[in-house]
């Protein structure tokens, strides 16, 4: 059996993976590259195989940096099953076929801007692209192996995201395991990742090798600015990402309405298409969080559900305090941009960041103290109080990670380092090495391993 790194590698988006074992060739998630212009150019390089070859992929989750290169790779050849867990099915349904729109909208701004230029911009893939490629997504059950030639494939439910897994590759004689991304052992609506007490080899995420989280409680921190904002009659802003953190963001605002912090009168609006989607399939999918049925319709139904543009727009003229959810959580995009236009420059309102914020985006240079920022092409002053908070972060710190490989019963042969920026695996690399001993390598670009 043998490993081909060809994304993820001393960066965090791109993974993919190639697994090849007597003639039988398999790629473990197909990922975008983000980021900036640089990285997202990544996506318009050949790729070094030529995708009519492979006979599977298996997927981990379905975050874009795990799926979202899929409609190119089907463009390209790829003809073969690709399995997954049903509930990552569901959300790849929604969200590639957004991920197309983006790619278009992309390509459509970079044609405005470049008029008098003869060359045309197309989209690295459209929505009709995305939706084509779904014909080959085939979801299977967790914990029951699949074959696919040579090779034996198993999905272990891991609770990073609906639908997350940790996947098994197995030639009969080893065992390579893949994490995806790891999730965290306390998480307010996710369930803690399970132990895994033996595999040959590993690939393990690093994307917080070189952090700790807060571990301040989200229910006060959110609840100290809801209350500092509605004291002062004011608005408050949640750009926030539509799988994951918006449906923590509604329980969080539901167990504050439960404790009288939020007056039931205060309306709350959902404003993102996407989240109003990927929130009602959480709810058809209680196995895979901590919240009943019950509480799951409770929690998520505070919330007025703006599904149309006009019905956003909408939002703008109501008057005394309220709270907005709204795409995107970086700010980089998204409703929340046309509700910055109407309450950034009032001293009254809030905006709340709660996810990580990558350089370049308007969210980070709001973090960062700009003082005025450009929306659609028009100057605003930033009086509005930016706020953000760290503790709800999906992934594993440094310490919950060496807590999580605590429980290997027998060491791995070797642990690969993927998904997290050179300092951070680096920074693990050594930690896992002092802590246990094990061999640990962070492979790059292309690089290849006989594990046999």
């Amino acid at each position: 059996m043998k490993i081909t790194f060809l994304g993820g590698v001393e960066e965090v988006t791109g993974s993919k993976y190639l697994i090849e074992d007597n003639g039988t060739k398999l790629l473990v998630d197909c990922g975008l590259f983000q980021g900036d212009k640089e990285i997202a150019e990544r996506n318009w390089e050949k790729l070094s195989l030529d995708p009519s070859s492979i006979d599977a992929i298996v997927l981990t989750h379905a975050h874009i940096d795990h799926t979202g290169y899929i409609p190119v790779f089907v463009k390209q050849g790829f003809k073969g099953p690709i399995y997954c867990s049903q509930a990552t099915y569901e959300l790849c349904k929604i969200m590639l076929v957004d991920s197309g729109y983006l790619q278009e909208e992309r390509a459509k701004r970079a044609n405005e801007r470049n008029l008098s230029n003869s060359s045309i911009e197309k989209p690295l893939y459209t929505q009709d692209d995305a939706q084509y490629a779904l014909q080959y997504f085939h979801p299977i059950d967790y914990d029951t192996p699949k074959s696919i030639g040579s090779l034996h494939v198993k999905l272990i439910q891991s609770h990073h995201i609906l639908g997350a897994s940790f996947v098994m590759v197995s030639d009969g004689t080893m065992t390579l395991t893949f994490s995806g991304d790891l999730g965290r052992p306390d998480q307010l609506i996710m369930k803690a990742p399970p132990p895994i007490t033996d595999t040959d080899y590993l690939v393990l995420e690093s994307t917080y090798g070189n952090r700790l989280h807060s571990k301040e409680d989200p229910l006060e921190a959110i609840g100290k600015v809801v209350s500092e904002t509605l004291k002062k009659d004011g608005v408050l802003i949640i750009p926030t990402f539509a799988v994951g953190r918006a449906q923590t963001i509604l329980y969080i605002l539901y167990a504050l309405q439960q404790k009288n912090i939020i007056p039931h009168e205060i309306p709350i609006f959902l404003d993102s298409p996407m989240a109003i989607k990927v929130t009602k399939l959480f709810c058809e999918f209680p196995a895979e969080h901590k919240l009943s049925t019950t509480l799951c319709t409770k929690a998520f139904n505070i919330a007025h559900a703006t599904r149309t543009v006009e019905e956003s727009k909408k939002i703008n003229n109501i008057k005394g305090p309220a709270i907005i959810l709204a795409g995107s959580g970086m700010a980089d995009g998204g409703r929340a941009l046309y509700h910055f236009q109407h309450y950034i420059s009032d001293y009254k309102n809030t905006i709340l960041f709660v996810g990580y914020q990558a350089e370049g985006t308007l969210g980070d240079a709001l973090v960062d103290g700009k003082s005025t920022v450009h929306l659609f092409g028009k100057p605003y002053e930033v009086h509005a109080s930016i706020k953000k908070i760290d503790t709800l972060s999906a992934h594993a710190d440094y310490n919950e990670m060496l807590e999580w490989l605590s429980n290997f019963e027998e060491a791995p042969k070797k642990v690969f380092l993927t998904h997290g920026q050179l300092e951070s695996a680096q920074t693990l690399k050594v930690k896992i090495e002092e802590r246990f001993g094990w061999p640990v390598v962070i492979p790059t670009y292309e690089e290849s391993f006989d594990l046999k």
